[in-house]
């Protein structure tokens, strides 16, 4: 009776350890094993957050097929007490083992909400967008003039979460003066800036900031980038060109900036610069003449007058001969690179063409056909616009 006892316990727990081994693997293969989320979807980690609580909330998005199973195999890997918070993109069909990581790893969120501050010519904007899981793309949520306008409700509302993201987008053509103004006005940012970087030295670019970051240390960090792209852009300077320093590539980069917002022309215009310049001419470039006016600070608005045309000052090319003696604005990379290796044109003139683009000629006569042509077409869009 004992033996017959005894051998079916023994039967008893052979089962039984064979239904757990099969068990067992089957959690591991569902742990493993590509999931049931048809659609990505973004998921937010709470500061504090459980991999309980972030286990139901997987299963109630349908992301995965058991909390349970979820919960043990985080245990099992020794990640359940690493839990990052934060908003995570999770992929169609990622496995339970593959969205463990991703919210055990830290690192910055790859969805949710993002507050881009983009520093302007003329103005500077506050964006709030989120992303669309589904898609893959930014939704914008809202948009205003960070300087002039009150902020809208959302822009509070994603600035008090901890996971929201922010960007600092610095267009091609602005001037340090802008600059600092601009992040003066920041509440992202901190500290003080005690003095106005040169004129040209900053780098028009997207930059990743942090709550709290310093002025200062962002200031540094667009220098920085701006002296190795000039540094670079000089390196690979064609020979011959009438500039003698980086400083000077600097200052014709910046003058090619604020002529031209068309890609395709910057070398053109560069050479109208590098041809004048190696005859002796004038440069006579309006933006110039503008920056003396204004010395960076802030936009003039209106056309320039006949006065400020004679009237010098140093940046005026139109009575001075040769370069300014410092940049107008921060120039990008693609016009340090063409004022670094301009085409090989006869153009010493160009006007604009109706097009957003210029007209380029290498006489006088043409030059004067094509200036006539523009103001045919000026005035057609004045008479169009009564």
């Amino acid at each position: 009776m004992w033996r017959a006892l005894a051998s079916n316990m023994l039967t008893f727990l052979a089962v039984a350890l064979f239904l757990l081994g099969g068990l067992i693997l089957w959690g591991q293969n569902t742990y493993t094993a590509q999931g049931p989320l048809e659609e990505a979807i973004c998921l937010r980690v709470e500061r504090g957050a459980t991999m309980a609580r972030v286990s139901r909330d997987l299963e109630a998005q349908g992301a995965v097929s058991s909390g349970t199973i979820f919960r043990l195999g985080a245990d099992y890997q020794e990640k359940a007490d690493d839990l990052k918070a934060g908003s995570f993109l999770v992929r169609e069909g990622a496995s339970m083992e593959e969205i463990v990581d991703q919210i055990t790893r830290g690192g910055a969120s790859t969805c949710g909400t993002e507050i881009v501050y983009r520093i302007g010519v003329t103005r500077t904007l506050a964006e709030v967008r989120e992303l669309d899981p589904a898609e893959g793309r930014f939704v914008e949520r809202a948009e205003f003039d960070y300087a002039e306008e009150e902020a809208p409700e959302v822009y509070t509302e994603k600035r008090g979460q901890a996971d929201t993201r922010y960007r600092i987008a610095m267009a091609e053509g602005v001037t340090s003066w802008q600059v600092v103004e601009a992040l003066k006005a920041m509440d992202v940012l901190e500290g003080d800036v005690e003095e106005v970087p040169d004129e040209g030295t900053l780098a028009p670019d997207s930059y990743e900031v942090e709550p709290g970051m310093e002025r200062a240390a962002l200031l540094d960090e667009m220098a920085e980038r701006q002296a190795l792209r000039l540094n670079a852009a000089w390196e690979g300077r064609a020979e011959g060109l009438p500039i003698e320093t980086p400083e000077e590539l600097l200052i014709l980069a910046s003058i090619i900036e604020k002529e031209t917002g068309v890609a395709e022309e910057r070398r053109q215009v560069a050479s109208v610069f590098v041809n004048r310049l190696e005859r002796g001419m004038r440069l006579q470039t309006d933006p110039t003449v503008i920056y003396g006016v204004t010395e960076g600070r802030g936009v003039l608005g209106r056309g320039l007058r006949q006065s400020e045309l004679r009237r010098v000052t140093p940046w005026n090319t139109y009575v001075i001969t040769g370069l300014p003696p410092t940049p107008i604005a921060n120039p990008g990379l693609a016009s340090l690179e063409a004022a670094a290796d301009p085409d090989q044109t006869p153009y010493i003139f160009f006007v604009a063409d109706g097009t957003g683009g210029h007209a380029f000629a290498e006489t006088l006569d043409e030059h004067n056909a094509n200036v006539r042509r523009w103001r045919e077409i000026e005035a057609e869009r004045n008479a169009e616009g009564n």
